[in-house]
């Protein structure tokens, strides 16, 4: 009687990946990474996402609370600008699209100007650099000095990555309504113009 059965084989590791599995095997977890991210950065831009201060009030109370030296050497009150919407622009003489929309700003104030829209910029920025350049190029709204601090408060606004330009827009409630990272358009203050009153 012959035994037909053979002895049993050792088992073998699994054959390794090949590189292209290998490739899209990270490829679909960077993929996933990346939309979560994504998903996350969305969330926290939206305008019920802002922190709250550790006093228990919102970013934006606290910031309706704050006063910042003009470049002149004055002082200008965020508390001035309650009851009406504000455009808020956090920007620096070193940044080109800054540069760049600050007279498009300018504008959108003169036309909105009878609807109760106010703007407040907040230079990042060294009090000599701001009076030389609103030397050359005057705007007709209020400049705060926001310096390193401006950093820090855009980000506590929203500002997930603290570059520049970057615009708060607070309803007459004093609620954020919209915000931007990156140089505004023409559509941007458009769309704001009609949602917010």
């Amino acid at each position: 009687m012959t035994n037909d059965s053979h002895p049993p084989q050792p088992t073998s590791a699994p054959a390794p990946l090949s590189t292209s599995r290998r490739r899209a095997l990270y490829g679909g977890v960077a993929v996933a990474a990346a939309a979560a991210g994504s998903g996350w950065a969305w969330w926290r831009f939206q305008p019920h996402a802002i922190q709250d201060a550790s006093d228990g009030t919102g970013a934006a109370d606290t910031f309706f609370g704050q006063a910042f030296d003009t470049p002149e050497g004055g002082r200008v009150k965020v508390s001035t600008f309650a009851g009406k919407p504000l455009l808020l622009n956090f920007w620096a003489t070193w940044c080109p699209p800054c540069v760049a929309e600050l007279p498009m700003l300018d504008a959108f104030l003169s036309e909105q100007r009878s609807r109760g829209w106010q703007i407040l910029g907040l230079a990042v920025d060294q009090p000599s650099a701001v009076r030389k350049f609103l030397g050359r190029t005057p705007v007709s709204f209020p400049m705060g000095m926001a310096g390193l601090q401006g950093t820090e408060l855009s980000r506590a606004l929203g500002n997930l990555t603290g570059g520049l330009p970057f615009t708060v827009v607070f309803d007459a409630k004093g609620q954020v309504r919209h915000r931007k990272m990156g140089q505004l358009e023409a559509r941007d203050l458009q769309n704001w113009a009609k949602d917010v009153s």
